[in-house]
């Protein structure tokens, strides 16, 4: 075993130990798995699977239509209505990059089969808005940045109208999320804490640099406090970008904001953002005790 597996190793028992001591704090906490079992992301052929679907929409932010990539939950209906995830990309993906490299459906499903999530629509958009989309020869590019940026009035004047017309979702914040990796970890926390009268639940997965300061991100802290369901951070403990999470932790906790900060084993990758997603989606749209917070600051 090398240092470094030996090291996750000795991570993983502990937070493992740590969600067994507080197993009887409630029967919310009871059902808490810190990491990911294994299989969680393996795809399973005795039991009910969801629908990926790629749609357009055209958007007046760009001038063009634009394309996303929407994941309705096993057993979805047009007669119900569903809360929804926005669920963003890296900066050097696209709209597929999700579902190419993490198969979050598949994640999905196994937790609607152990019924440990709320029925839910998830949207997965291309961050960069503008024409040209694709990544390109130069993902860092200013115009391409400027394009992440400008991804903000896309995402809540075109796509989302686009989405609430088009599918039974219910159009309140309280059943809207966003969340993202990387540099959809930063449009997150900048956009769902900016647009607080959009989003009720946000969560940033080893978010970038692009992720404004905290006192600019979290001007009020007691509005937080007020309007958010969730807010979520983590970040992988050998992720070069841990200082960006690691920041904005520091100024919520001296500002009492709540908020869950989740250091897990790993670096800037699929690996962590898989076990994000599986964590944070059964989280979302449903009663919040915010007493078990600190299980997750190991």
């Amino acid at each position: 075993m090398t240092n470094h597996e030996s090291k996750k190793q000795i991570i993983k028992s502990t937070l493992l130990g740590v969600a067994m001591l507080i197993s009887g704090y409630s029967a919310y906490a009871q059902d808490i798995t810190i990491i990911a079992p294994a299989g969680f992301d393996s795809f399973r052929t005795d039991i009910c699977h969801g629908k990926v679907d790629t749609v357009y929409y055209h958007s007046e932010t760009v001038g063009a239509d634009r394309r996303a990539v929407v994941y309705t939950p096993p057993g979805f209906s047009e007669s119900q209505t569903y809360p929804v995830l926005y669920l963003l990309h890296g900066i050097g993906g696209d709209e597929m990059e999700w579902l190419n490299n993490a198969q979050p459906q598949v994640i999905l499903d196994n937790l609607y089969a152990e019924d440990k999530l709320e029925p839910m629509i998830v949207v997965m958009p291309n961050g960069r808005a503008m024409k040209d989309d694709s990544p390109g020869e130069n993902i860092f590019a200013p115009e391409k940045v400027e394009a992440f940026t400008n991804f903000e009035r896309d995402l809540l004047d075109d796509l989302i109208p686009f989405i609430e017309r088009t599918y039974p979702v219910i159009n309140d914040r309280e059943y809207r999320a966003l969340a993202g990796l990387s540099m959809g970890g930063g449009q997150s926390l900048n956009f769902g804490l900016g647009n607080l009268d959009t989003f009720a639940w946000v969560g940033g997965f080893s978010s970038a640099p692009n992720t404004k300061a905290p006192e600019v991100l979290v001007p009020n802290p007691d509005l937080l406090n007020q309007k958010l369901k969730l807010l979520w951070i983590s970040c992988g403990d050998e992720d070069r970008l841990m200082h960006v999470s690691r920041r904005t932790h520091d100024y919520l906790a001296e500002h009492n904001v709540q908020h869950i900060f989740y250091v897990e084993p790993g670096g800037h990758d699929f690996d962590v953002w898989k076990n994000d997603l599986y964590q944070f989606s059964q989280l979302l749209f449903r009663p919040v005790d915010k007493s078990v917070f600190n299980i997750y600051n190991f």
